[in-house]
C-alpha cells in the first residue's frame, strides 16, 4: 500500500476563463515554466512567449460581484516587448489584495493591484526600473523588499569592438527599495551591486539572493563554473561551485567589480570540470535547492555549505531537455523528473514514495500549507496526501481520553474504577470530550482542511496584530473582512439559535454597510441589471434566512436582510423576496415558516416600520403584494394602483394576471367592469379591458355588474336613462363579442347591435349618489329591457369624448 497519493484541488473551473487556462497550459501552448502561481494558489499566471507576447491571468474569487454593473477586471495583457516575470511584492499583507510586479525587458515595470471587493485587477502605476533606456532585463526577483535584477548594457556606439570573453562581462546587477503603499509602489533610486558580470539568473531565498549561470546555455568558459550568493543586508557575497561542498570564497560586497572579485578563483577553477547546474528551487530560509546532471540533488545551505540529498539512478539521469521540477516542503523535498514524482526524506535522504503521473507537471508552493507538496499540471492543481496520518487519528483521539482517566483518578474521592468508557458517556467531564470533538473535526476534514481550525486562530492573531498597527484604510479592510467572514460562518451554521442571532442583530447594527456587502457575498447575490437578482449559495445557507425563530428583540434573518436591502438597495426589496420564494420553494420548507406568517407579509411588516416616503412606500408595497403571487395579494395591489389612479399600471397588472387562473381572472374583470362604471379614466384602455372578459361571462351578466354600479338615479329619471345609455354604449363591443361567443344568442339584444348612430340629447345636469343602492334584480331586469338603442351605435370617438353627467 502506498503511503502517499495525489488528490486533486482545483480543476481549474474555479478560476475565470478554465477553458482558456486549461488550453494555455497544454504543452503544445505554453511551458510550465511559463506559469507563475501566487502564494495563495488564488491567481494563475502564464507567460506568453512565442508568437504572440503577454500574459494571461486567471484568479478564484471567493465571492461574486457586488454591485449591479460591475464587472470583473482581468490582468489580460497583449504587448510586443516580452515579460520577463511576474512578481509578488505584498502578499504578506492581506489575503484580500495583492500587488503584483510585471517586468519587461525593456525595463519597463507595471504595478498591478487585486481587489476582492474591487472585483479585480487595476494597474497601480508604470515605472522604468533601469537607469539606461538601453538595459535589457535578463531576470528579476523580489528580496524582502528590495527588487533586484540583472540587466545587459550594450555598449556604446563609440566604443571599440570586444573580444568575444569580454563580451560576455556586459552584464550588472541592480536593485532598487520599494514599499507599497495605498494606491502606489514607491521606488527608490537605482544601486548597482555588481557590474562586469556575466548574465545571471537571479533567484531569491530568505534574506538571500543567488545569482547562477545562465542554465539555458551549456556554459564553456570558467566564469561559468561558480556561482553566487549575495546577502543585500549582510553586505556579503559567497563564491560557490557544484564539486565543492564547502565556498570557494567570502568578501564584502562593497567590491561591486565582478572581475576583480573572482580574479584569485579563475585559475583554480580552470582545473575543475564540476557538474552542470540543471534545475534549482528556492527554500525560503537562504537555501538552494539544485539538481546537477550527476544525477545528485544537493541542498546548498544559507551558510554556503553544499550538502548532497539524494541521488538519481543512472537510468534515470536528467538531459538538457527533460523536463525537470524540484521543490521543499520543510522535511520532504519533492523532485518532478519527467512523469515520476519523487518524494525524499531532507534529513536522510531516503526515497520515500515514488509517484507516476500521467502528465507533466510543475511543482509549487502553497503559503498556507508549506508542509504539502502541490503540483499544478493541464488537468488542474493537485496535493500529495500522506495515508499513514488516517490510522493514527483514531489513535490520538483514544489518548485524550486515556490521559483525562488518569488525570481524574488521582483526584477523584470515590474508589470506584474510572474508564474511557465512563468518561464518554457520563457527561460530567466536558473538557476531554469537547478535546475529542475539537481533534475529530480537525482530522476528519482531510489533509487539504486539518489546519483549519489552528489556521482560524492563527488569522484572529493577524487580525488583531493588523488593528494594532495599521492606519484608517487598513482598519477599514480588517473590519470588512472580519464582518464577512462572520456573517458567512453564522448564514453557514446548520441551527443558528438566539444567542447567534442576537449577534447576527447586532453586527447589523454596528457594521451596517460591511455586513450588507457581506450578506451580497454569503448570499452570492447577482443583478444583471435586467431585474432579475440570483443566487449561487448553498442550500444550508437558505435554510438558515428562512427560519423565521425570534430572539428577544431580535429581527429573524429573512427580516434583518430585507431591512438591508431596503437600505442599501430598495429596488431590489421585490427581487429579493421573489428569490426567497423561490429558494423556499426548491427547499421545500414549506410555506409559511415555523409562525406560518408568508413572506411577503413578513416583507411587508419591516417596510412599514421602516417609514418610508409614502410614495415609495406604496411602490414598493405595490411589488410585495404583486411578487407574493398570491390572489388576495395581487388583488389588494391592483385597489392601491387605482385608488392612486394609476390606470396604465391597472392595466398592465390586470392582464398579467388574468392568465394566473380563472378564478382571479373573474375577480380581477369584475373590479375593473365597475371602475367602467363609475367613470370615465379607463377609456383609453377598453379594447384591452374587453380582451380579458371571462368565458362564462354573459350579456345579463355584464349588465347587471354596470347597473349595479352606474351612479344612482336623482329625482330626474332622464338623467337616469342617460348614465345607462351613455355607460352601454362603451360596452357595445364587449356585448357582441360576448353574443357571438353565446351559442344561442337571444333576440331581445339584437337592437343593441343594430341601432341608429345619433346620440340622444343631454339631459340637465343632477346631483348623483353611489350606485349601491341598485340591488334590486327587478329592476335590472326592466333597465335592461327599456335600454335605448340609439346610443349603443355611436362611435367609439364620440363615446369617449362625451362628457359625463
Amino acid at each position: 500500500i502506498k503511503r502517499f497519493v495525489l488528490e486533486q484541488l482545483s480543476d481549474f473551473r474555479d478560476y475565470t476563463g478554465s477553458q482558456e487556462l486549461t488550453e494555455l497550459i497544454n504543452p503544445n501552448n505554453s511551458k510550465l515554466s511559463n506559469v507563475r502561481l501566487s502564494p495563495d494558489g488564488r491567481h494563475i499566471h502564464v507567460i506568453l512567449r512565442k508568437p504572440q507576447v503577454g500574459l494571461v491571468t486567471f484568479d478564484k474569487y471567493e465571492r461574486p460581484p457586488l454591485a449591479q454593473n460591475q464587472e470583473k477586471q482581468d490582468l489580460w495583457l497583449t504587448r510586443t516587448v516580452p515579460i520577463v516575470d511576474v512578481l509578488y511584492l505584498d502578499h504578506h499583507n492581506s489575503k484580500d489584495t495583492a500587488v503584483v510586479a510585471v517586468v519587461y525587458e525593456n525595463g519597463k515595470a507595471e504595478f498591478w493591484k487585486f481587489r476582492e471587493f474591487k472585483s479585480g485587477w487595476h494597474l497601480l502605476q508604470t515605472s522604468d526600473l533601469c537607469n539606461s533606456p538601453r538595459a535589457r532585463v535578463v531576470s528579476v526577483c523580489v528580496c524582502s523588499n528590495l527588487i533586484i535584477w540583472c540587466e545587459e548594457r550594450p555598449p556604446s556606439e563609440s566604443s571599440p569592438a570586444l573580444s568575444s570573453a569580454r563580451n560576455k562581462l556586459r552584464y550588472c546587477v541592480c536593485r532598487r527599495d520599494f514599499d507599497v503603499e495605498d494606491g502606489a509602489v514607491s521606488l527608490r533610486g537605482v544601486k548597482i551591486a555588481l557590474h562586469n558580470n556575466p548574465k545571471f539568473t537571479v533567484t531569491s531565498s530568505g534574506e538571500y539572493v543567488h545569482l547562477l549561470p545562465d542554465l539555458k546555455v551549456k556554459p564553456l568558459l570558467s566564469i561559468s563554473k561558480f556561482f553566487l550568493t549575495w546577502s543585500p543586508h549582510l553586505d556579503s557575497f559567497t563564491v560557490s561551485t557544484t564539486c565543492k561542498n564547502i565556498p570557494l570564497k567570502k568578501l564584502s560586497a562593497k567590491e561591486s567589480d565582478f572581475k576583480k572579485l573572482v580574479t584569485d578563483c579563475l585559475g583554480y577553477l580552470s582545473a575543475l570540470e564540476p557538474p552542470e547546474i540543471y534545475n534549482f528551487s528556492p527554500t525560503a530560509c537562504g537555501g538552494l535547492l539544485l539538481l546537477l546532471s550527476t544525477g545528485w540533488l544537493c541542498l546548498l545551505q544559507k551558510d554556503g555549505m553544499l550538502r548532497k540529498v539524494y541521488k538519481l539512478a543512472d537510468n534515470c539521469l536528467v538531459q538538457h531537455d527533460t523536463h525537470t521540477s524540484l521543490c521543499i516542503y520543510q522535511d520532504i523535498v519533492a523532485l518532478l523528473i519527467g512523469q515520476n514524482l519523487y518524494l525524499i526524506d531532507l534529513n536522510c535522504g531516503r526515497e520515500l514514495e515514488k509517484i507516476v503521473l500521467k502528465r507533466e507537471g510543475s511543482l509549487y508552493a502553497n503559503q498556507a500549507e508549506r508542509r504539502t507538496p502541490h503540483l499544478l499540471s493541464e488537468t488542474g492543481l493537485f496535493v500529495v496526501v500522506n495515508r499513514e496520518t488516517d490510522s493514527r487519528d483514531s489513535l490520538l483521539v483514544e489518548a485524550v481520553f486515556e490521559e483525562a482517566c488518569k488525570y481524574y483518578q488521582q483526584r477523584s474521592l470515590s474508589s470506584a474504577q474510572l474508564t474511557v468508557d465512563i468518561l464518554k458517556k457520563g457527561g460530567r467531564f466536558q473538557a476531554p470530550i469537547s478535546l475529542a470533538s475539537i481533534l475529530r473535526n480537525y482530522l476528519n476534514t482531510g489533509w487539504r482542511q486539518k489546519g483549519a481550525e489552528l489556521k482560524a486562530l492563527v488569522s484572529l492573531e493577524e487580525l488583531k496584530g493588523s488593528l494594532v498597527r495599521g492606519g484608517v484604510k487598513e482598519v477599514e479592510a480588517v473590519c470588512e473582512s472580519l464582518v464577512e467572514k462572520e456573517v458567512l460562518r453564522l448564514l453557514s451554521s446548520s441551527e443558528l439559535d438566539k444567542e447567534a442571532l442576537l449577534y447576527l442583530n447586532s453586527i447589523f447594527s454596528i457594521f451596517p454597510c460591511q455586513a450588507w456587502r457581506a450578506a451580497q457575498a454569503a448570499l452570492q447575490l447577482h443583478y444583471n441589471g435586467e431585474g432579475c437578482l440570483s443566487s449561487r449559495a448553498p442550500p444550508d445557507v437558505w435554510k438558515t434566512v428562512l427560519n423565521d425563530r425570534i430572539a428577544n428583540s431580535a429581527l429573524p434573518v429573512f427580516e434583518l436582510l430585507c431591512r438591508s436591502v431596503f437600505h442599501f438597495q430598495p429596488s431590489w426589496l421585490p427581487r429579493f423576496l421573489e428569490l426567497t420564494q423561490q429558494q423556499q420553494g426548491s427547499a421545500g420548507l414549506g410555506e409559511g415558516g415555523e409562525n406560518n406568517v408568508p413572506l411577503y407579509k413578513r416583507a411587508l411588516c419591516i417596510l412599514s416600520s421602516l417609514n418610508p416616503d409614502r410614495d415609495q412606500h406604496q411602490d414598493l408595497e405595490v411589488e410585495l403584494l404583486l411578487v407574493s403571487g398570491r390572489p388576495n395579494a395581487i388583488l389588494q395591489a391592483l385597489r392601491i394602483l387605482m385608488g392612486r389612479q394609476q390606470w396604465e399600471r391597472v392595466t398592465q397588472v390586470a392582464q398579467k394576471f388574468c392568465k394566473q387562473s380563472p378564478l382571479l381572472n373573474k375577480e380581477i374583470f369584475t373590479i375593473l367592469l365597475c371602475e367602467v362604471a363609475h367613470h370615465r379614466d379607463l377609456d383609453p384602455y377598453l379594447d384591452l379591458l374587453w380582451t380579458l372578459c371571462p368565458e362564462d361571462f354573459t350579456v345579463i351578466t355584464i349588465l347587471s355588474l354596470v347597473l349595479k354600479n352606474l351612479p344612482s338615479p336623482s329625482a330626474s329619471s332622464h338623467s337616469t336613462s342617460f348614465s345607462i345609455q351613455l355607460t352601454i354604449g362603451l360596452l357595445k363591443p364587449l356585448l357582441r363579442k360576448v353574443l357571438q361567443r353565446e351559442t344561442k344568442p337571444s333576440q331581445r339584444y339584437v337592437d343593441i347591435l343594430q341601432s341608429p348612430s345619433f346620440p340622444p340629447a343631454a339631459p340637465p345636469r343632477q346631483p348623483t349618489v353611489q350606485a349601491s343602492t341598485v340591488t334590486d334584480p327587478t329592476t335590472d331586469s326592466a333597465l335592461c329591457n327599456n335600454i335605448a338603442p340609439t346610443l349603443l351605435a355611436e362611435s367609439p370617438e364620440q363615446r369617449r369624448t362625451k362628457p359625463v353627467s
